[in-house]
C-alpha cells in the first residue's frame, strides 16, 4: 500500500473549525498515515500566533519577570481548541511542566517547540492516532547541525511498528536531550525527513493557498497556479523569493524522488501544485513556469583597459568579496569591465573598504557603485526548446518603456535573469507576465 506523509502549517490548524477540516482530509485516504503539525497560526489580522506569544514567555523569563498573564493565554488558545472538538483531553499536566521549564531553563528553542508540541497531542487525541515526539527521531548534532544518517534511521525505527502516527514540526535534540529547533521551514523539513525516512509514494504539503503561483499575487492580480513544476525550477524561483516551500524542505524527499504535492487546507478540491523531479512527458506548463524577483541589489563595476588578458582579475576581485563574507549574485562582464551584483545589506558598513580592496588588488582604471536594482527571473523548462523566448521577454519589457540593466541566462537555459532598476521592478513583472499568460 502507498504511504503519503501530511504536513499541515500554522494556518491549518489555527482553531477548532480548521481541525475539522484538517480530519476530514486526513481520514478521506486511508493511505494518509503520517501528519506533521505546526503549531496553531493567526486566526485573523490581529491575532497572535502561538509560537510568537511562547517567545514572549521566553522573554520574560530570561529578564526574570512573570510569564503568567501570556502564557494563559497559550492555555486559554488550546483549549478554546480542544472544547470545540470535544474532546475529553486535559493538558493541565503539559501546561504546568512547560511552564516550569520556560522559567528554570531559559531555552529559547524549547520555548518555542512547545506550539507543535502541544497541537501535535491534540491532532493525535483527536484523530485517534499515536502521538510520537520528534525529539527522540529529528537529531541534532553538537554543533547543532542537524545529522541526517541518524536522523533516517531514527525515524524509521521509530515509525516501523506505527501504522499512524502525528509528529509535530519544528524540533528534535541535541545529544544531551535538550530541544533544538530548526532555524527556518522546520515543520516542512520535518515532513520531508519523515516521507523521505518512510519511503513515501507522496508527500502532502498543505497551507493556505492552493499551489505555487506564476507570480507574486500582490504585484499580479490573480495570476494562475503552477500546475506542475520540477524541483529545479522550484529551486529557481525559492531562490528568487517565492516562498510557498522552502528550498531546504525539498532536499529529503528530492533525494529519494518523492513528489511534492502543495495543497489547500481550505480548498481541498483544488489539485494545487505536484513538485517532481523530471517532466515525464511534455511540460504542462506554457513556455514559462513562472516568475519570481527580489529587490535591494548592488552593482559593483570594475573599470581596466585589457582587463581580459590580464589572467585573474576576477578571481582577484571575488576573492575580496569572500574575505568580507559577501557572496555575488551575478557577474556580467565584457572585454574591459566587469559587474559583480552583491545584496545590498551585505554591503552596509563595509563598502568604501571593499572599494579600497578592490582597488589595492586589480588597480582599475575606475570603479563605481550603483544601489537600487532589482533581479526579476523568468524561468521554465521549456523555454529552451520556444525559439525567441528571450527576445519576448526583452520586447514586453521594452514596451512597458523599462531600461534593462543586466541581462543573464542560465547555462541550462531554464532560466533568464533580468535587473532593472528598483522602481521598474513591479512593472516588470507585470509585463512578462501579461507577455507569456495573457497573450
Amino acid at each position: 500500500m502507498n504511504t503519503k506523509v501530511l504536513k499541515f502549517g500554522g494556518s491549518s490548524l489555527a482553531d477548532a473549525a480548521h481541525f475539522k477540516k484538517v480530519g476530514q482530509i486526513i481520514r478521506e485516504e486511508k493511505e494518509r498515515k503520517y501528519v506533521v503539525v505546526s503549531a496553531p497560526g493567526k486566526r485573523h489580522n490581529k491575532d497572535e500566533k502561538v509560537t510568537d506569544l511562547l517567545y514572549q514567555c521566553y522573554d520574560l523569563a530570561v529578564n526574570n519577570q512573570d510569564i503568567t498573564p501570556v502564557f494563559l493565554k497559550i492555555e486559554a488558545r488550546y483549549n478554546e481548541i480542544i472544547d470545540g472538538l470535544s474532546l475529553k483531553l486535559s493538558l493541565a499536566k503539559e501546561y504546568l511542566e512547560i511552564k516550569n521549564n520556560i522559567i528554570s531553563t531559559k531555552s529559547k528553542d524549547y520555548a518555542a517547540s512547545r506550539g507543535e508540541y502541544l497541537n501535535g497531542i491534540i491532532l493525535a487525541n483527536y484523530m485517534g492516532f499515536t502521538f510520537v515526539d520528534p525529539k527522540d527521531m529529528i537529531l541534532f548534532n553538537e554543533d547543532g547541525i542537524l545529522n541526517p544518517e541518524g536522523t533516517d534511521a531514527s525515524i524509521c525505527s521509530a515509525l516501523k511498528a506505527i501504522e499512524y502516527a502525528v509528529i509535530p514540526g519544528f524540533y528534535g535534540s541535541l545529544p544531551d536531550g535538550s530541544i533544538k529547533t530548526f532555524s527556518r521551514g522546520g515543520s516542512d523539513v520535518t515532513g520531508s525527513m519523515v516521507a523521505k525516512a518512510v519511503k513515501a509514494s507522496l508527500y502532502e504539503n498543505w497551507t493556505d493557498v492552493s499551489g505555487v503561483l506564476m507570480a507574486d499575487p500582490r504585484i499580479v492580480k490573480n495570476p494562475k497556479v503552477i500546475e506542475t513544476l520540477t524541483y529545479k525550477e522550484l529551486r529557481e524561483l525559492s531562490y528568487m523569493g517565492t516562498t510557498v516551500l522552502h528550498e531546504d524542505a525539498t532536499l529529503p524527499v528530492r533525494s529519494e524522488g518523492i513528489p511534492i504535492n502543495i495543497r489547500n487546507t481550505n480548498s481541498p478540491e483544488d489539485k494545487g501544485t505536484m513538485i517532481i523531479p523530471t517532466y515525464r512527458f511534455k511540460n504542462p506548463n506554457g513556455i514559462i513556469t513562472g516568475i519570481a524577483g527580489k529587490t535591494g541589489f548592488t552593482t559593483i563595476i570594475i573599470e581596466k583597459d585589457m582587463m581580459n588578458g590580464e589572467l585573474g582579475i576576477g578571481n582577484k576581485i571575488l576573492e575580496v568579496l569572500a574575505k568580507n563574507s559577501i557572496s555575488f549574485e551575478h557577474v556580467p562582464s565584457s572585454i574591459d569591465a566587469l559587474s559583480v551584483i552583491v545584496n545590498s545589506k551585505d554591503l552596509e558598513e563595509k563598502e568604501e573598504f571593499i572599494i579600497h580592496q578592490i582597488i589595492k588588488a586589480v588597480k582599475p582604471d575606475s570603479i563605481m557603485i550603483e544601489d537600487g536594482l532589482a533581479l526579476v527571473a523568468v524561468v521554465g523548462h521549456n523555454m529552451v526548446r520556444a525559439k525567441g523566448t528571450a527576445a519576448r521577454v526583452f520586447t514586453a519589457i521594452a514596451k512597458a518603456d523599462i531600461n534593462i540593466k543586466m541581462i543573464d541566462q542560465g547555462a541550462s537555459e531554464l532560466n533568464i535573469i533580468v535587473g532593472v532598476e528598483e522602481k521598474d521592478y513591479k512593472n516588470t513583472i507585470k509585463a512578462i507576465y501579461n507577455e507569456f499568460v495573457n497573450n
